[in-house]
């Protein structure tokens, strides 16, 4: 992720508060530049919270040691419980209008928020997906990840009766209120079918919106796997038609 570019006149129109939630557990090189790529995101108004997972890796100590900020709240998780778990953490602290899930890696840019954000801002969504793979240029993944991805993806799809084309995407741009209202249960990566399918039975109004996407390998720190990826489908099931 380079350094942002400076927002111009039209990034800086918006009259909502973003609440940014970042999950972290063990991303102790990338979690400074992250926050700061947030705060250059474009967005005037906006809170960040980060949720340390219990990290063994010094992410907790390079937080600590960041200056105290009015745009920045920090918690820490006594034990690792989970992408899903942090996110609950964070629900109940957030004060904006619109909430967004931000990785503590690389492979999402902040930069895409202000596209996000728009169909919100004109009441045409109450929900932006960030697609990877709706069109735009991509760094290209690996063929497992994409199929895996694609397969959860027509599944959710077959049972909520939407048409996504990234149900998995970490970008999820939500109204605040929704999201609020919200019973989150899933401690892992099970938090993203689990929204999808909510917000379906919600009936809110959902749109996609194509994004940057730098995609990281295993040995690079990529948590998710194919444990995951099946754990998904009963997430998919469970939620669409269990609840």
């Amino acid at each position: 992720m380079e350094n942002p570019a400076p927002p111009t006149a039209a990034q800086i129109e918006s009259p909502m508060k973003l609440s940014v939630i970042i999950p972290v557990y063990n991303e102790a090189s990338t979690i400074v530049q992250v926050i700061d790529a947030v705060r250059h995101c474009g967005v005037p108004d906006l809170e960040i919270i980060v949720v340390n997972d219990h990290s063994t890796d010094g992410t907790g100590e390079v937080l600590d040691r960041l200056p105290p900020s009015a745009d920045l709240k920090i918690f820490h998780h006594p034990v690792n419980k989970g992408k899903g778990a942090g996110i609950r953490t964070a629900q109940s602290h957030v004060t904006g209008d619109v909430v967004i899930i931000q990785d503590a890696d690389l492979e999402y840019s902040p930069r895409e928020f202000v596209a996000m954000l728009r169909p919100i801002e004109e009441n045409l969504a109450d929900a932006v997906f960030g697609s990877r793979y709706s069109g735009r240029e991509i760094l290209v993944d690996s063929f497992w990840h994409y199929m895996g991805n694609k397969m959860l993806t027509t599944f959710s799809n077959i049972c909520s009766n939407l048409h996504l084309t990234d149900m998995e995407t970490c970008y999820k741009m939500i109204r605040a209120d929704i999201f609020k209202d919200m019973t989150l249960e899933c401690n892992r990566f099970g938090f993203e079918p689990e929204i999808t399918a909510k917000l379906a039975k919600g009936k809110v109004r959902i749109y996609e919106v194509p994004i940057a996407y730098s995609a990281r390998a295993f040995d690079e720190g990529k948590k998710i796997g194919w444990k995951d990826g099946l754990a998904a489908l009963w997430f998919i099931f469970k939620y669409n038609f269990l609840e």
